[in-house]
Parts: structure tokens; C-alpha cells; sequence
């Protein structure tokens, strides 16, 4: 394989760990986020996936997104009568995102993203190593 394509299908995957961890980032940020009338929707937790799709350019298959998506998980409701967006019995939907999760998918997109930059790291030595052979 060509040094330059390592080096490029490392830096897609950085790229695809980077779109996850700006969904996470906004999951986190919008974890309180409910509506403010009654029956309003809170936020709901957005999910990404990939897909390995022929790269014409580089020759070889390379992880992209396939799209961002909502979760439509069950949205967990909350007592607080006091609340603008209650309804008549006092309860209050909530976002259903679990800070847990997310923090558990941002360690794992973080491995992933050091993992494609090591690779990349490696590549690199790999190549100025063979320049300075050269010389």
C-alpha cells in the first residue's frame, strides 16, 4: 500500500471520530434541554453511524458517516408540576440522553482518534526514515 493512502484513510478515520465526538458534544450539552410548553418535545439524543464506501481517489474503502439520526428511544418524564412544559398531571418529559453513555461513547471515539493518529505517526516516521536513507 501507498504511504500517502495510509496516511489519508488515518486522516478519514480522524475525521469520522471527529463527527462523533461533535454529536456527543452536542448530546451532553442538550442533556437538560426540555420543551417549554406542555407536550412540547425535549431533545432528543442524536445518534451517528458509518459505513465503509469505496474511496475512488485513494483506491480502498474508507470509513465515512452515514448519516445522524435521533434516537426514539422512550423519553423518561420527570414529577415537577412547576414546570412550564408539565402536563396536567405534573410531569415533565425529558431528554433521553444518559450523560453515562455519552461519556463512555466519548472515551471510545477518543481511542479511535488517538488509534488513526498513531497510525498516522507511523506512517510518517516510515517516511522521513526512508527520505533519510536516501539522502
Amino acid at each position: 500500500m501507498d504511504i500517502s493512502k495510509a496516511i489519508a484513510i488515518s486522516a478519514r478515520g480522524m475525521d469520522a471520530q471527529t463527527a462523533r465526538l461533535r454529536v456527543i458534544a452536542e448530546n451532553i450539552a442538550n442533556q437538560d434541554s426540555t420543551g417549554s410548553t406542555p407536550g412540547a418535545e425535549p431533545y432528543r439524543r442524536k445518534t451517528i453511524t458509518f459505513e465503509n464506501k469505496l474511496d475512488k481517489e485513494l483506491g480502498v474503502e474508507a470509513v465515512r458517516v452515514r448519516k445522524v439520526d435521533t434516537d426514539r428511544s422512550e423519553l423518561p418524564q420527570r414529577f415537577d408540576p412547576s414546570h412550564p412544559a408539565a402536563d396536567s398531571k405534573g410531569y415533565v418529559r425529558t431528554p433521553n440522553v444518559n450523560a453515562f453513555v455519552e461519556v463512555m461513547d466519548m472515551r471510545e471515539a477518543q481511542r479511535g482518534y488517538s488509534a488513526n493518529l498513531n497510525v498516522m505517526e507511523a506512517t510518517r516516521a516510515m517516511l522521513t526514515r526512508t527520505i533519510e536513507l536516501l539522502k
